[in-house]
C-alpha cells in the first residue's frame, strides 16, 4: 500500500469515527429535547428537537454514504459509487423540507391553542443543545469543505445552533415577562430558515444528479477545443 493511500484511508477513518461520535450524541440530545419539551410544554424546544434528529439522520446518512462512495466501480457501476454521497445530500434536504412544512403546521395550531411552558426547562434543556451543536459542528467542519454530502449534513447542524441559542431566548423572555407567544413565533423562525436551507442547496444537488456541467464550464466551448485536435472528425455525447 502507498503512503498516499495510507494516508487517505487514515483520513477517511478519522473522518468516519468523527461522524459516528456525533450521530450518537445527536441522538441522545434529540431524546433529551424530546422529553424537556413534553415536561416543558415548549413546542419550540420539540421543534429543536425534530430539527436536531434530523441532523443525527443526516450525519447517519452522510457516514453510510461515505462508506458506499469509497467502494472501488464495478461491473454494475463502472463509474464508481462516489455519486451516492449526492443523494444522501438530496434525502437530506427533502427531509428538511417535511420538517420545516411540519413545524409551521404545529406552529399555527399553537396560535389558537396557546400553552403554559416551563422556562426553566426550555433554557437549561436548549443551552446543552448548543454545546453539543458547537461540539458536532466542529466534529465536521473540515470535511464539509470538500463534500456536498458533508456539507448538507454541517448545515442541518449550524442552523440547529442557532435555533438553539433562539430557544434559550425564548425561554428568558417566558421567564422574565411571561411571553409565551415568543416560543410560537421562534418555531415558525426555525422553520421559516429550514426551508431557506433547503431551498439554497436543492438545486445544486438536483443538478449533479441530472449530470448537469459545471457552472465554470460552457459546453459550446469544449466542443470547439476538441474539433481543433488534428485527427479528430465529429464531438457527440
Amino acid at each position: 500500500m502507498s503512503p498516499d493511500h495510507q494516508h487517505h484511508h487514515d483520513v477517511g477513518a478519522m473522518g468516519d469515527r468523527r461522524l459516528a461520535v456525533a450521530i450518537v450524541f445527536n441522538m441522545l440530545l434529540t431524546l433529551a429535547q424530546v422529553i424537556g419539551g413534553i415536561l416543558s410544554g415548549s413546542l419550540s424546544l420539540i421543534a429543536d428537537a425534530l430539527h436536531n434528529f434530523s441532523d443525527a439522520s443526516s450525519l447517519l446518512i452522510a457516514w453510510v454514504a461515505r462508506k458506499i462512495g469509497r467502494q472501488p466501480a464495478d461491473h454494475f457501476k463502472t463509474f464508481g459509487y462516489k455519486r451516492a454521497e449526492v443523494i444522501a445530500a438530496l434525502i437530506n434536504l427533502v427531509t428538511l423540507v417535511l420538517i420545516g412544512l411540519y413545524l409551521i403546521y404545529e406552529a399555527i395550531w399553537r396560535i389558537f391553542e396557546p400553552q403554559v411552558i416551563e422556562g426553566w426547562t426550555v433554557v437549561i434543556v436548549a443551552g446543552i443543545a448548543l454545546v453539543v451543536d458547537i461540539a458536532t459542528a466542529m466534529l465536521t467542519y473540515h470535511m464539509s469543505k470538500t463534500s456536498m454530502n458533508i456539507r448538507a449534513a454541517f448545515l442541518h447542524n449550524v442552523s440547529d445552533a442557532l435555533a438553539s441559542v433562539g430557544v434559550i431566548i425564548a425561554g428568558a423572555l417566558i421567564l422574565l415577562y411571561g411571553w409565551y407567544w415568543s416560543d410560537t413565533l421562534l418555531t415558525l423562525l426555525i422553520a421559516g430558515y429550514v426551508l431557506y436551507q433547503a431551498a439554497t442547496l436543492m438545486p445544486k444537488t438536483i443538478h449533479i444528479l441530472m449530470q448537469g456541467t459545471p457552472v465554470n464550464i460552457a459546453i459550446d466551448d469544449v466542443i470547439q477545443a476538441m474539433q481543433h485536435v488534428d485527427g479528430v472528425s465529429n464531438v457527440h455525447h
